[in-house]
């Protein structure tokens, strides 16, 4: 029912809906009500599942029943009480009684799970590191851990409930809380694998992505699939919420819905300074005295030292300290020795790139708990000391960019301006490659989404958007091999609010692939002149002068056909 009161014509309006097919609906109903109300969290739960599912966007009505039906229906989603399902004729609501069977979530893998895999990449695994499985399921992970050379066991309360819980270094806890439909059980989970860690947790859980075809329907916080077991969908930010209030820790994200949990905090810091850490090169030695010759030998680690740190060493950091020191005295003169062979604005980018590094990790740190000068490991340390003279003054620059990242106008001058990059209408296109020789406020605003929420994995496209706060990563395979790749995967990170949006292009036919190789890449890429030649190549043919036409997979296709031309690995060839 509506009551409409006219306050200039005191006239009322009285709506009686309830004999209406096609009633007005409310959404957002959390906007009515106060945040104290007590169904406030579940309404705002619903609204923020419905928006990652995009079906609040206005490009069509869905203000009527019917509307709002349609476009339900054209989504395959219907609601079992304030959760969102997809139709699924398999279970009807009766069943909701049924034991859940969590083993059948289990899978069986030719390869590593993503998290451990993830582990080894990262290089957490040492030579003596030992490895504990939690709910391990078929063991496959256990299998190619001992296989790789490290002491590896597992446990699973179905497929091994024999096998004892150890302590190990390093323990996983793949995908298992997201298949727990108790609340109680799913934390008490997560709190045995941490007590079980030595140094490493890496915990991993479903995230919600917009996949309908999957047949489920909704129990609990989560859903019960067509194989009748449960997953819990977190959103990314929540999965770091619940595993942070439960361990009371800081959970450090390395790939969509995976997490690493570090029982020493001084670790911790020193995994995510390190992930900041630009590549560097050697500077080239461009002539040729005796002296450097004499000492080469002796005067490498020194070199390789400053390439790593941007600065010189301290007692005890380099294991021929005494050597160089009993030749040069000091290690600053055993560098002027370097100097005269090398180029010192060499050096000097490399002192820059590392002052740059360490400032996009402390603006970062900011997001949730920048670390204390004690908290950090002791090269890190001596860094901020040499670089900056203090943690205080490293940290008041660093705030100052993050400061400036949020002003939008400044992002797009400066992708406006740079030299490599693909620039669209509101945003830049880049390879991954170049990433680390972007301005820093490029790079610290990237690392607002790679370090919050993460990367998608195997993304070599990262797209910058300047019209609106967002971070886009694009998995194109065959990048090198392939002229004109199809998109594969798409992830884009909102950095207001830091909602995922993830789209799966495997099984469309028609999808977007991608044109201008050569401008996402640096010209010391090594197929830059290969990827350049065939864009000049496609111009000065017309082939890419209605781009809007060639940017789908068909539509190249169509083209290269309307031009009886044929594409052979980067040669076009005509039919005629």
């Amino acid at each position: 029912m509506s009551i409409v009161v006219n306050l200039d014509t005191k006239k009322v309006s009285y709506w009686d809906y309830r004999n209406k097919k096609n009633p007005p609906i409310l959404h957002r109903k959390e906007t009515f009500i106060t945040t104290n109300h007590p169904q406030y969290d579940t309404f705002a739960h619903l609204t923020k599942i419905e928006e990652e599912l995009e079906l609040l966007t206005l490009n069509l009505p869905i203000g009527t029943q019917q509307e709002w039906e349609k476009r339900l229906n054209r989504k395959r989603i219907i609601f079992e009480g304030h959760y969102l399902a997809c139709r699924c004729p398999v279970f009807p609501k009766e069943t909701f009684s049924l034991e859940i069977e969590r083993h059948k979530a289990a899978i069986t893998r030719n390869t590593l799970s993503r998290p451990v895999r993830l582990g080894l990449e990262l290089l957490l695994f040492e030579e003596e590191t030992t490895f504990f499985d939690y709910g391990c399921g078929y063991g496959g992970d256990v299998e190619r851990i001992t296989a790789a050379g490290y002491k590896s066991q597992g446990w699973d309360p179905y497929y091994y409930p024999n096998n004892n819980k150890k302590i190990a270094d390093i323990v996983n806890l793949g995908y298992v809380i997201n298949v727990i439909e108790d609340v109680n059980e799913r934390r008490e989970a997560l709190v045995n694998a941490w007590e079980l860690t030595n140094k490493v947790l890496i915990v991993s859980a479903q995230v919600l992505i917009d996949d309908r075809d999957r047949g489920v329907i909704a129990y609990g916080d989560g859903i019960i699939t067509s194989r009748n077991t449960f997953q819990k969908y977190y959103e990314q930010e929540e999965l770091k919420f619940y595993i942070d209030q439960v361990l009371e820790v800081d959970s450090i994200p390395i790939g969509l819905g995976i997490y690493l949990v570090f029982r020493d905090e001084i670790e911790a810091q020193k995994f995510r300074a390190s992930r900041f850490h630009s590549h560097a090169k050697t500077p080239r030695l461009i002539t040729k005295i005796r002296r450097f010759e004499d000492y080469e030998h002796l005067l490498q680690p020194l070199m390789k030292f400053y390439t790593q740190r941007g600065r010189l060493p301290v007692k005890g950091e380099i294991q021929n300290e005494g050597q160089i020191k009993e030749e040069f005295r000091s290690f600053r003169q055993a560098f002027k020795v370097i100097l005269q062979v090398t180029e010192e604005n060499d050096w000097e980018m490399i002192t820059e790139k590392r002052r740059q590094d360490l400032l996009l990790y402390l603006a970062l740190s900011q997001f949730d708990r920048r670390p204390k000068m004690r908290e950090l490991s002791p090269e890190v340390k001596q860094d901020i000391k040499s670089l900056f003279g203090s943690y205080n003054s490293a940290c008041i620059i660093a705030d100052a960019m993050l400061y400036q990242v949020g002003n939008l106008e400044i992002i797009a001058q400066l992708c406006q301006k740079q030299t490599i990059g693909r620039k669209l209408k509101n945003s830049l296109l880049v390879h991954i490659s170049t990433l680390e020789t972007l301005e820093p406020l490029l790079r610290l605003y990237e690392g607002c989404a790679s370090r919050t929420v993460g990367r998608l994995e195997e993304a070599n496209v990262i797209q910058f958007s300047w019209r609106t706060p967002k971070i886009i990563y694009s998995f194109y395979p065959d990048f090198d091999k392939n002229p004109h790749p199809c998109l594969h995967s798409r992830m884009q990170i909102q950095l207001n609010n830091l909602r995922v949006n993830y789209c799966d292009y495997t099984e469309d036919e028609n999808p977007p692939i991608l044109h201008y190789k050569d401008s996402l890449v640096s010209p010391q890429y090594p197929l830059y002149k290969t990827f350049q030649q065939l864009t000049q190549k496609e111009q000065e043919m017309g082939l890419l002068d209605d781009y809007q036409k060639v940017n789908r997979l068909q539509g190249w296709l169509n083209c290269l056909k309307e031009h009886n031309l044929t594409l052979k690995g980067y040669q076009l060839q005509s039919d005629l």
